[in-house]
């Protein structure tokens, strides 16, 4: 048995023209709905508001009462006029220009030069004790060069161990290191240009002052004249452990 439908009955026969209309309709109301700007407008006229109460407020002008400052004191001048009488009379003197002129005429004279003696002046000359022809020669040292080089050497050691002092305050402070002195003997012989560099200051002061007690020599040679001989020695101070 076939069944009839009414073609009006048919529910789904516009389904494809309605899903386009909803569509469009729905992109319609998207867009839109993007495109939609709002104000807070409550906010903006507060604020217009507020703005105008703040410019209708007057400000109060105080006034500030200065005195004015009193007026200087009025001082009073004096002048004392003292009359001096003229007792002698006071001569002009007139000087006279030493300058020479195109009508001046200049005497012609021969002017002699006395003879000029040649001065020598001595310049300090040092010369390292590692080159030098004759090394300084320590109170007691005799022989050649290089037997009193061995002998100043053998010396120092011994005026070292002689006049060594450990510093007091160093041993407190548990100080201790290798100074190194650097001194000249100079044309005289005598020991001077003392300098010194170690761990620290106490140190230092004590390793000059043992190179201050050496004695004075016979100077180092240089061309049978007698020349500056810098040299440096290490001075070591360490504590023993007891």
């Amino acid at each position: 048995m076939e069944v009839k439908k009414n073609p009006r009955a048919n529910v789904g026969r516009n389904s494809s023209l309605y899903f386009a209309v909803g569509l469009n309709v729905m992109l319609l109301l998207t867009y839109l709905g993007l495109e939609h700007k709002t104000y807070e407008t409550e906010e903006t006229k507060i604020d217009i508001l507020m703005l105008q109460d703040n410019l209708e407020e007057d400000i109060p002008i105080t006034t500030i009462n200065i005195p004015p400052p009193p007026p200087p004191p009025k001082q009073v001048v004096t002048e004392a006029i003292t009359i001096v009488e003229d007792i002698a009379e006071i001569e002009e003197t007139f000087i006279e220009s030493n300058e020479i002129g195109q009508d001046d005429i200049v005497e012609e004279r021969v002017v002699s030069v006395d003879e000029v003696e040649d001065i020598e002046v001595e310049e300090d000359i040092e010369v390292p004790f590692a080159v030098i022809e004759r090394v300084p020669q320590f109170p007691g040292c005799t022989g050649n060069n290089a037997q009193l080089k061995a002998c100043f050497q053998q010396k120092m050691n011994e005026h070292l161990q002689k006049h060594f002092r450990y510093p007091d305050t160093a041993a407190e402070l548990n100080i201790q290191g290798k100074v190194f002195v650097f001194f000249l003997i100079d044309k005289n012989g005598t020991v001077s240009k003392i300098k010194t560099r170690g761990p620290d200051q106490i140190l230092e002061t004590e390793a000059a002052r043992i190179i201050s007690l050496l004695p004075k020599m016979e100077p180092g040679k240089q061309r049978n004249k007698p020349v500056g001989v810098p040299y440096s020695i290490p001075i070591n101070f360490k504590l023993r452990a007891q």
